[in-house]
């Protein structure tokens, strides 16, 4: 069963989950031919190992704490906080804390 997207001028709540957010899921929230926007669920302890992609992405932190590693070094992220990162830059995630983050990536063709 494919996901439901918003669509164009829809409103998304990406307001913290607080005591739903270790049954929440990772989600793509919408995705077009240049830009793809998902809410990333960590539960504390989990890692995304390194890996790249191809255009620049943000990430926010709406909740949490994780451990953002990129360039050589490994800066914690707390909810309120937005990291910006060159596309093809290797990068690592590390839940300190349940997290929720928003990760807006520039997709290229």
């Amino acid at each position: 069963m494919a996901i439901p997207h918003a669509a164009s001028g829809q409103v998304i709540d990406i307001q913290p989950l607080t005591g739903q957010l270790l049954d929440a899921r990772t989600v793509a929230l919408f995705k077009s031919d240049e830009l793809e926007v998902m809410r990333l669920i960590l539960p504390a302890g989990k890692t995304i190992p390194p890996h790249h992609v191809g255009g620049e992405l943000t990430v926010q932190c709406l909740e949490g704490e994780v451990a953002f590693t990129a360039q050589g070094q490994t800066q914690p992220m707390k909810a309120g906080q937005l990291l910006w990162l060159e596309g093809g830059v290797e990068y690592s995630v590390a839940a300190l804390r349940d997290s929720s983050l928003l990760v807006t990536l520039h997709l290229c063709n």
